[in-house]
């Protein structure tokens, strides 16, 4: 199609062959990336699996640890440990995330909100053994011995700015639409955001408090500086208590192969259950999306 100036026009919604060949070529370059930025990440899974998956039976998941040098034994002490510390630092730190979360989003303002805005900024990234040697030194030096209870508060120390970052931007997420209707009817302000907006964004509180324990679960040096160990089965938060990243560690520096094995099926619980939750919290994350579209 010609021009009045005899200039060739391309009719509307047409797109040039040079247009689509770079549109390929960045797409092709963009797939390439990805596949190279992922593909560490399978080799290291890919050789965790291998190692670690002959030792998952029976007796890993029902034994406590063996003694030095001995076959068999398991990790029992080491799942009920983890699973005792991490769910004192969710009791902890979720409902303090949500609540400052939920005063940053809907009330804060002025020098207080952003003096909890740069606290928790800090703490996102502030490595894990500061927070660990920041509890050692504030409750275990103060009670006098190693505990659940610290190794939980330790955890807390990480999980909870995680949480208040990530809800504070779903919260966000909710129309405004909602907060006017509530309030519109006559609703006290306090009533709309526990009634209206927190549902609202329930799916998306969900997945960061999944994000949050993916990475307490995985932590050794606060556990290692608070919780201290335990060779035995403990279900007291007051002793020293075993977890699951902790035994991994000491069993992966023994000089006993038996060790080694078990700490291989240990890393192989630690990377399955981080996955499960990392991968849980993207789909509830993609849900909560297009539920606020």
């Amino acid at each position: 199609m010609m021009g009045a100036r005899g200039v060739a026009i391309r009719p509307r919604g047409e797109v040039s062959a040079a247009r689509r060949a770079k549109d390929r070529a960045f797409t092709a370059g963009l797939w390439a990336a990805g596949f190279l930025a992922i593909l560490p990440i399978l080799f290291i899974a890919g050789y965790v699996i291998s190692r670690g998956v002959r030792t998952l039976n029976g007796a890993f998941f029902t034994q406590t640890a063996p003694p030095a040098g001995a076959p068999g034994g398991g990790m029992l002490q080491a799942f009920i440990g983890t699973g005792i510390i991490v769910g004192i630092a969710v009791v902890i730190s979720v409902p303090l995330g949500v609540l400052t979360a939920i005063y940053l989003s809907e009330y804060g303002r002025g020098r207080l909100a952003g003096a909890i805005r740069f606290v928790t900024e800090i703490l996102l990234s502030t490595p894990s053994i500061v927070a660990g040697a920041f509890i050692w030194a504030l409750v275990v030096v103060t009670l006098g011995h190693f505990s659940a209870l610290a190794g939980g508060l330790a955890l807390t120390v990480l999980m909870w700015p995680i949480i208040a970052r990530a809800t504070q931007e779903v919260l966000r997420l909710v129309p405004q639409d909602v907060r006017e209707a509530g309030l519109a009817l006559g609703i006290p302000r306090w009533k709309v955001i526990l009634r209206l907006v927190v549902p609202t964004a329930g799916a998306g509180i969900f997945t960061a408090v999944m994000l949050a324990v993916a990475r307490g679960m995985g932590e050794t040096a606060p556990v290692l500086l608070t919780a201290l160990g335990n060779d035995f089965v403990n279900t007291n938060p007051s002793q020293p208590t075993d977890a699951v990243p902790l035994r991994v560690y000491n069993y992966a520096q023994s000089p006993f192969t038996d060790w080694h094995a078990l700490a291989w099926g240990g890393a192989v619980m630690l990377l399955v259950g981080v996955l499960l939750l990392s991968i849980t919290a993207r789909i509830l994350s993609n849900r909560q999306l297009r539920r606020t579209r």
